[in-house]
């Protein structure tokens, strides 16, 4: 190996330019004494301390090959023959089985027909559509809470959402096409869906009271700045907070508990 004096790098035995850095390399030549290379400017051999600057009393050592020779065997360098390759034994094909055979084995008898598994076949192609027309099921109308099928309706049964006034026990029922239901008493600003003021002692109930909002079947309350408060379960519904309704829930509108409602499902 031939060590690059500028970087250091180990470059291969007869390399004249670093393969790092380009820099050009020393030239070397082999030990007299040991045949180690150095570089032809030494003085003396880094491996034995031999005096390179002393005339070499025999012939100079030859350098190494680059490559190592190849291996030889002492025969000669023809190439080795290739024996021939036995052919390996053809292959036999199995011997087929006969049907004779298999009847007289008793094993054609327990193979099924596939014919047997198949429906008998319809007198004529429109039979055959009249019967799939029969029990194909018929799509549903496309008016509100029916059902056609069969030719006959079927109501398909809505869930009742109300209000159940406590000191009156009337009960108000609630409007399912609605996102919002406005709970107060007439005005000329929003009108109410739900009017309050047939009530007795509606005037603790502020005009524009209190909201329901409806999302799916879910419903929320919320106050909308009345005077006298929303109550729900004798709890004071802040002012814009809303509160979620469940089946049995108390709502009273205003203080006393005077104008009270429960909200139902059923």
């Amino acid at each position: 190996m031939i060590v690059c004096p500028n970087c250091s790098h180990h470059n291969p035995d007869g390399a004249v330019q670093c393969e790092a850095c380009y820099t050009p390399l020393p030239a070397v030549m082999a030990c007299p004494s040991c045949g180690a290379l150095v570089q032809t400017d030494a003085s003396f051999c880094g491996q034995c301390g031999y005096d390179l600057r002393q005339p070499a009393e025999t012939n100079p050592v030859p350098l190494p090959p680059p490559y190592p020779p190849a291996y030889s065997t002492g025969e000669s360098t023809s190439e080795a023959e290739i024996p021939a390759l036995t052919p390996p034994d053809p292959l036999i094909a199995p011997d087929p089985i006969s049907m004779a055979a298999a009847d007289s084995n008793g094993l054609e008898s327990s193979i099924p027909d596939p014919s047997e598994f198949l429906p008998a076949p319809s007198s004529s192609p429109s039979a055959a559509f009249a019967e799939e027309a029969a029990v194909a099921p018929t799509p549903l109308s496309s008016n509100s809470g029916y059902a056609y099928a069969g030719g006959e309706a079927t109501q398909i049964q809505m869930a009742e959402v109300r209000l159940l006034h406590v000191q009156t026990n009337t009960v108000i029922e609630l409007q399912q096409n609605l996102p919002v239901l406005r709970i107060g008493k007439p005005n000329d600003r929003i009108p109410p869906n739900i009017d309050v003021s047939g009530f007795p002692d509606s005037e603790i109930v502020s005009r524009v009271h209190a909201n329901i909002r409806v999302e799916g079947d879910i419903y929320y309350i919320e106050d909308v700045g009345s005077s006298n408060g929303t109550y729900i379960n004798n709890m004071p519904l802040a002012y814009g907070n809303r509160h979620r309704l469940r089946s049995g829930d108390r709502i009273a509108l205003g203080k006393g508990d005077k104008v009270t409602f429960i909200f139902q499902t059923a």
